[in-house]
């Protein structure tokens, strides 16, 4: 769980796919390599439906760096950007 807009009740991250409000199950690690860092690493959630479909959109523009599943980036999330849509 992550806490909300507010920071008050957490909330259950939601997939990114445009329209979508199914649970997440992955992370979507990438980064725009002409206006990031190297070690910069933005977030995108997926849920198993559009897991595939959101990898490839990043995936053609060379942008997706890892898929990792949702519950193992949050216990690794030390040193790691906050998960957000």
């Amino acid at each position: 769980m992550i806490p909300n807009a507010s920071g008050t009740d957490p909330v259950s991250p939601i997939c990114s796919a445009k329209g979508c409000r199914a649970a997440a199950v992955w992370v979507l690690a990438w980064n725009n390599p002409k206006i990031h860092t190297p070690e910069r690493r933005k977030t995108w959630l997926a849920c198993e439906e559009h897991r595939e479909q959101l990898s490839q959109f990043l995936g053609v523009r060379g942008f997706l760096k890892d898929v990792v599943p949702l519950k193992e980036w949050q216990a690794d999330e030390e040193g790691r950007p906050p998960v957000g849509p």
